[in-house]
């Protein structure tokens, strides 16, 4: 299992790198492990306002779906559209091409309250 050490984490297995102004958000290796294979997701809009620890979307999988959960406040600023088309994307790369959304965060000290890697790996072992 993929825990790459850049990232942050959230106990409801999504992950978030910060890159300038924009935190770009998807599941985890884990996550994917456990949800099979992907077949659809619920995008929140561009311009939603996103509050952290809220359900912004659903992913479903061929036997199951679950929600995703905002790991920070902000505005959505871009949605993965390939995904639409090859949601396996989340399963086959789920920290490069299977990213879920980009979000402006609006503030920054929410990072605080994620786990790094070490966390990270302590809480799914």
């Amino acid at each position: 299992m993929k825990i790459p050490n850049n990232l942050f984490y959230t106990k409801e297995h999504e992950w978030i790198e910060f890159i300038d102004k924009i935190a770009i958000v998807g599941i985890t290796d884990f996550a994917q492990s456990q949800l099979g294979d992907v077949i659809f997701i619920e995008f929140p809009q561009v311009g939603e306002e996103l509050i952290s620890g809220s359900s912004f979307g659903e992913i479903e999988a061929v036997k199951t779906v679950s929600d995703l959960y905002a790991p920070i406040s902000g505005r959505v600023t871009n949605i993965n559209m390939e995904l639409d088309g090859a949601p396996e994307l989340v399963n086959n790369d789920p920290y490069g091409k299977g990213w879920l959304v980009k979000i402006e965060p609006v503030n920054i000290k929410e990072r605080d309250k994620l786990m790094n890697s070490d966390e990270y790996q302590k809480f799914v072992s």
